[in-house]
């Protein structure tokens, strides 16, 4: 018998997006992937740190995202695991994408990938670079929440 999977699972996380910008808003879009590519991702082999989102000629990309080919599964075709992907996107989310990437200094940045249905998703953010005094702020307010949170424990 075969197991349920949950609809949600996370395959990989961009942990330096929180740190690095100050995140506006979110959108989700497909990921067009080639088949060696899907079964790297089911064995977890990505990372997003170094990836961000392009818009060029009305079309959304992915650059900098590195899948690892497996051994096994890439054994017949040249593999780049760095190449460019292609994200699905409804023509009105790129053309708001457009507008705010353009005129008012945002950048798209990868949060998140994850099976949805069993195709794969990509979690991307609008976004503003945090300056260092920002960064140190919010380093600040995180280190109190925690610290209020060990004085209600020991209560």
């Amino acid at each position: 018998m075969k197991q349920k999977q949950k609809s949600d699972q996370t395959i990989a996380v961009n942990r330096k997006a929180h740190h690095e910008y100050s995140i506006e808003e979110r959108f989700e879009a497909g990921l067009a992937l080639l088949g060696w590519e899907v079964k790297s991702l089911r064995a977890g082999k990505v990372q997003l740190d170094q990836a961000y989102v392009i818009i060029k000629r009305g079309e959304a990309w992915l650059f900098g995202g590195l899948i690892t080919p497996l051994q096994t599964a890439s054994t017949h075709r040249e593999t780049d695991p760095q190449r460019t992907r292609k994200l699905l996107l409804h023509a009105r989310e790129i053309a708001k994408l457009i507008g705010h990437v353009e005129r008012k200094g945002y950048t798209l940045i990868p949060l998140k990938l994850y099976w949805k249905n069993n195709r794969v998703k990509l979690e991307i953010a609008l976004a503003k670079g945090k300056k260092l005094h920002d960064k140190r702020a919010a380093e600040k307010d995180r280190d109190w929440q925690r610290q209020k949170q060990r004085l209600g424990k020991e209560i």
